[in-house]
């Protein structure tokens, strides 16, 4: 097969590299989704670690891979709010189920995408190929809890659920109340996406892909 023809292969949709890739993180998603180490669940914001599978495959195969994954993380995450697994989002869920929709999925989908967006700009400048990896899977996590908290403050802030908790932190304005309210979770989720999808992402793509010498 000629190069012109294996670069128009590449162009009509992913490898089966790819697919089986996106498959297993597309698993391991959903294998998280009923363990400890998908969801911690509080009385407050579950804490969750899987923003970095959806890291992972959005710096590996770029940023439709990340929104797949964005939406199978936001779709697991909804089921939860309706089920009752979650109580903080299933109090949301009781509140304005749309609400929770849009809280849950969208947010999810477009910060896979973007993680795979700046993990390529990203990529471009940096010389080693090493340090993109690591800003990717810092990116996931934050990117994750931005896109959350500001979709939560619009559509929740005057709801008496959320100034209820408002109230037990000294009835702050939205920003303050923003970062005392992710505090731990954004202690705990950040770091370890970053390192883990940092360093998981850079072996396989040095492994598999060969992307990076």
């Amino acid at each position: 097969m000629s190069e012109a023809t294996n670069t128009t292969t590449k162009k009509k949709g992913m490898s089966a590299r790819e697919l089986t890739t996106l498959g297993l993180l597309t698993g391991i998603l959903l294998l998280m989704s009923f363990t400890p180490l998908g969801y911690f669940h509080t009385f407050g914001l579950d804490i969750s670690l899987m923003m970095i599978p959806v890291g992972i495959g959005a710096m590996l195969m770029g940023p439709k891979a990340g929104t797949w994954l964005g939406f199978i993380f936001g779709a697991t995450s909804f089921y939860q709010s309706m089920t009752g697994s979650s109580p903080f989002s299933t109090m949301l869920f009781n509140i304005n189920p749309f609400y929770t929709f849009l809280l849950c999925i969208p947010t999810r989908m477009l910060m896979g995408f973007l993680t795979g967006v700046i993990f390529k700009v990203v990529q471009k400048v940096d010389r080693k190929k090493t340090a993109c990896f690591f800003v990717g899977g810092f990116f996931a996590a934050f990117l994750n809890t931005l896109f959350f908290m500001s979709v939560l403050i619009i559509c929740y802030w005057n709801t008496e659920f959320i100034q209820g908790i408002n109230e037990t932190l000294g009835n702050l304005n939205p920003l303050p109340f923003v970062v005392a309210f992710v505090g731990v979770n954004g202690a705990l989720e950040m770091p370890a996406s970053c390192i883990v999808g940092g360093v998981v992402s850079k072996a396989v793509s040095r492994t598999l892909y060969k992307k990076v010498v």
